[in-house]
């Protein structure tokens, strides 16, 4: 059987959401936090936004390293034009439902990997619709209080019972949707010459 040594991974993050997907495919990687200003630019569009993020955090662990490829990447939920932030809050959290209730929110990743040693940069950004069903209100407050989704754009997990709260979702790949595109990575990885299915574990 072939396997593969490969240059050192590194994930821009310390979500423990993404840090989890990116172990569904590898325990081989370390995760380091990016000194990033996270805030948006004056008439930033979402897209631009996530974009010039999850490059901004790859770039900032990359330029501590000789060699290895960094990961970053960053979400926004946008909703009838506007973004999102994370409630924080158990009130915001429920106002956010109320106003998705019969809606659909597009939640748009921005994924990048940065080649520390040649500098070399791949992006993407994926995006993901969620359709939400007619919520009640005790469905609003009872699923808030059990699933605590204050750390969450858009209010809810979607790998836990958030997908209670839905009708339908629409896009390529549902890791996105937690916040991190894994089909469009494994193919980045793959353009770097690390194929993660003949990764020696």
């Amino acid at each position: 059987m072939t396997t593969q040594q490969h240059p050192p991974l590194y994930l821009a993050s310390t979500s423990v959401y993404r840090r989890a997907l990116l172990q569904k495919l590898t325990t081989q990687f370390n995760c380091v936090k990016p000194e990033v200003d996270e805030s948006p630019l004056p008439d930033e569009t979402a897209e631009a936004l996530v974009n010039r993020l999850a490059l901004a955090k790859a770039k900032a662990v990359a330029a501590t390293l000789k060699a290895g490829l960094v990961i970053g990447s960053d979400q926004v939920a946008v909703f009838q034009g506007e973004i999102l932030g994370k409630p924080h809050t158990v009130a915001n959290a429920e106002a956010q439902l109320r106003r998705f209730s019969g809606q659909a929110v597009t939640f748009l990743t921005g994924l990048a990997v940065v080649n520390a040693a040649t500098g070399k940069v791949r992006q993407a950004i994926e995006p993901f619709v969620v359709y939400f069903r007619e919520l009640s209100e005790a469905e609003i407050r009872h699923y808030v209080a059990r699933e605590q989704p204050l750390d969450c754009a858009g209010s809810f997990k979607s790998e836990g019972l958030g997908i209670a709260l839905f009708d339908k979702l629409q896009g390529d790949d549902p890791n996105s949707l937690i916040g991190l595109p894994l089909i469009r990575l494994l193919a980045m990885l793959r353009d770097e010459g690390l194929n993660l299915l003949l990764q020696n574990q």
